[in-house]
C-alpha cells in the first residue's frame, strides 16, 4: 500500500512517505543477488545517509491503438517506455529524539515521467529544447530540520512533493500503473518553499507553510500560497482522515487566486481489505469576476491475497466542465480500473491492469471517441 493510503501515525509521517520510497525496508536486487548493501557500509551508516535507486517501465495498449491521451504518464501506446529511473540520497531526521537534528533529500529522475514532473524555472531549463519523450527532473531537493519543541516540530525547506491528494509521482508508492484524473490534472505535483509539521498527539497532526504555488521552482518567486491542513488517525490505526488545502496566487505578475482542497479518508475493514475515499475541489480566478472550477471523487478498494499478491479496484468521476484542466472542450470523465500487484521477491513488482475511460465529449483518440479501453502493465525494480 502506498504512502498516503496509510497515515499510520501522523500527517508528518504521511508526508515523509509521500515524498520518499524507502528501499531499505526490503532487500534490493543488488543485496539479494550479492549480499552487498551500500547503505550498510560504515561511512554511510555513520553519516546516517541512505542512497537508493529504482526503475519502472511498462507498456500500454488501448482500443484505438493511437494514443492513450488524455490519460498521461502512460500516454504512449504499443511501445515499451522507461517511466522512471530514480536515484535518491537522503538523511532522514530523527523525529523521536529530544535533540535538534538536520537532514534532507535529493531525487533525480530520468524517463518519460520526468517531463510531467518538472517544475517551472530551473528544473525545466536543464534540458531546454528537448522534444523527445524522455527527459530529466529533480522533483525533490530539500533540507529538513527537527526541533524538540513540544512534541517536536519538523521543518522542510526547499523543493518537495506535494501533500495534496492520494496518488503520487513515485511509481513504487502507487497501487496502479495508470493515474487518476485528479492526480494528473487536478492537483500540484511539487512545491518550493517551507512546510512545518507538528504532532499534537498520537491521533491528530497539523502542518502548514508557504510555497511558491504549483509545480514551480524558481519562476513566480513573488507568488506565495498557503499549504497546510491536518489529519486524524484512530487509536488502532485502522481509520484516518486527512485534509490538505492550498490557496494563493499562481503568478507574481498577474493577480488571480487558486484555492483547492483535498480530503482523503481511509479504513481497513480487515487486515487484508482496505478502502480509500478521496474528494478534490478547486476554484481559480482567471480574470476579475471570472472563476472556473474542477472537482472529483475517487474510490479505491484493495485486498491483500497474501504477502506477494494484491488485487485492487479504482473508480473515479472528475469534472472539468470549464475546460481548463484536461481538454478545452470541457467534460465529465469517468474511469474504472482493476489491477493486480505481484511481488515474487522483495525487489520486483509486476502491475497489470485493465482500465475503461468515458467522457461526456469526444476527447479520446485525438478527439474522435468518447471512450476507450486500455490494457497496461509495468514492472518496478528496486536496486
Amino acid at each position: 500500500m502506498h504512502k498516503k493510503m496509510l497515515f499510520k501515525r501522523s500527517l508528518l509521517s504521511a508526508a515523509i512517505l509521500a515524498a520518499s520510497f524507502q528501499a531499505s525496508a526490503d532487500a534490493g536486487m543488488v543485496e539479494s543477488l550479492t549480499d552487498f548493501n551500500i547503505n550498510e557500509t560504515s561511512f554511510l551508516k555513520d553519516a546516517g545517509i541512505e542512497v537508493g535507486l529504482w526503475a519502472s517501465g511498462g507498456v500500454t495498449g488501448n482500443s484505438n491503438g493511437n494514443t492513450n491521451a488524455p490519460v498521461s504518464f502512460n500516454d504512449r501506446v504499443n511501445e515499451f517506455t522507461l517511466n522512471q529511473l530514480n536515484f535518491y540520497i537522503e538523511r532522514a531526521v530523527n523525529t523521536e529524539g529530544d535533540s535538534w537534528d538536520i537532514g534532507g533529500r535529493m531525487d533525480f529522475m530520468y524517463g518519460t515521467d520526468a517531463r510531467f514532473t518538472q517544475a517551472s524555472g530551473w528544473d525545466d531549463k536543464w534540458n531546454a529544447g528537448s522534444s523527445g519523450y524522455y527527459d530529466i527532473a529533480m522533483p525533490q531537493l530539500y533540507v529538513e530540520i527537527f526541533a524538540p519543541i513540544g512534541n517536536g516540530i519538523t521543518a522542510k525547506l526547499g523543493h518537495f512533493y506535494t501533500t495534496i491528494g492520494n496518488e503520487v509521482v513515485t511509481s513504487p508508492d502507487n497501487f496502479f500503473y495508470s493515474h487518476a484524473y485528479t492526480m494528473l490534472y487536478g492537483e500540484p505535483f511539487t512545491h518550493t518553499g517551507a512546510l512545518f509539521s507538528y504532532d499534537i498527539d498520537d491521533n491528530f497532526s497539523i502542518n502548514g507553510g508557504a510555497v511558491m504555488g504549483w509545480d514551480n521552482m524558481t519562476e513566480n518567486a513573488g507568488a506565495w500560497s498557503f499549504l497546510g491542513g491536518g489529519s486524524w488517525t484512530s487509536d488502532d490505526a485502522a481509520s484516518s482522515v486527512t485534509i490538505q488545502l492550498i490557496s494563493g496566487d499562481q503568478s507574481d505578475t498577474t493577480s488571480g487566486n487558486t484555492t483547492m482542497y483535498s480530503i482523503v479518508a481511509t479504513h481497513d475493514f480487515t487486515e487484508n481489505l482496505h478502502y480509500l475515499l478521496q474528494h478534490d475541489y478547486a476554484n481559480q480566478e482567471i480574470a476579475p469576476g471570472n472563476n472556473v472550477n474542477w472537482y472529483g471523487i475517487n474510490q479505491y478498494v484493495t485486498y491483500d491475497i497474501n504477502d506477494k499478491v494484491a488485487i485492487g479496484v479504482r473508480g473515479e468521476w472528475f469534472n472539468d466542465g470549464d475546460g481548463v484542466r484536461v481538454n478545452s472542450q470541457g467534460a465529465d470523465y469517468l474511469a474504472a480500473s482493476i489491477g493486480i500487484n505481484y511481488s515474487p521477491v522483495s525487489w520486483f513488482k509486476f502491475r497489470p491492469e485493465i482500465r475503461y475511460d468515458w467522457a461526456s465529449k469526444h476527447v479520446f483518440n485525438n478527439n474522435r471517441d468518447q471512450d476507450q479501453i486500455a490494457i497496461a502493465m509495468d514492472m518496478i525494480v528496486t536496486f
